[in-house]
């Protein structure tokens, strides 16, 4: 879950006032491969429970068959999973990622895309890499949580837990460690921080 395509920015070398100058800089825009996390997962088992947990309740033949088709393990309910698991991909990223966003900061700050327009090209350009990676994303994120079962419903033993609590706890993990770098990294900037420098024009001047 920690994989990312990395966008590459560049900030021109700029004038501040009172001649400070802030220097060019090259970074990245990290766009993780499931954005969407485990998410479409939770939505698409929501939905598919649905018909048997009406059948149960009811005694009406077209729920009853509903609900037998949707067998868990079964071809109709794995490739209705997998789909609804790739639409909720799609469809949770477009809600939690902003491109339009995006690319306005980073037009106001003057950064911008090598070989990219800023504003709406950079919007279309971030959009088509975002589409691009959900695919294999949401893919994965089917395959994590089908194949428990598949496997679950072959060897005939039911699963204590599936694909989607290990992705959970995987991720926690994850997200933990990468607080704990992010922590670690901005304690050594402080110390940077303390001693270092700022560029004017023509000198350089310690601070702090």
């Amino acid at each position: 879950t920690i994989a990312a395509r990395r966008i590459p920015i560049q900030i021109p070398r700029k004038v501040m006032g009172r001649g400070r100058i802030r220097e060019g800089q090259k970074t990245f825009i990290p766009i993780r491969l499931i954005t969407a996390g485990v998410m479409p997962i939770i939505f698409a088992q929501t939905i598919i429970i649905v018909p048997g947990t009406l059948a149960s309740f009811t005694q009406s033949p077209v729920l009853q068959d509903v609900a037998s088709f949707f067998t868990p393990g079964e071809l109709p309910y794995n490739l209705t999973f997998g789909a609804m698991i790739l639409l909720f991909s799609y469809f949770y990223t477009s809600i939690i990622f902003n491109s339009v966003d995006l690319a306005e900061n980073l037009k106001k700050q003057g950064g911008f895309i090598p070989g990219v327009k800023p504003g709406a090209s950079t919007a279309d350009y971030i959009d088509g890499v975002l589409a691009r990676i959900t695919l294999p994303g949401g893919l994965f994120l089917a395959a994590i949580a089908i194949l428990p079962i598949v496997v679950s419903n072959w060897v005939g033993v039911q699963a204590q837990f599936g694909g989607t609590s290990v992705l959970i706890v995987v991720g926690v993990l994850l997200d933990t460690i990468a607080q704990v770098e992010q922590h670690r990294t901005l304690r050594k900037y402080d110390g940077f921080m303390k001693t270092g420098r700022v560029k004017f024009r023509g000198r350089q001047q310690r601070y702090m």
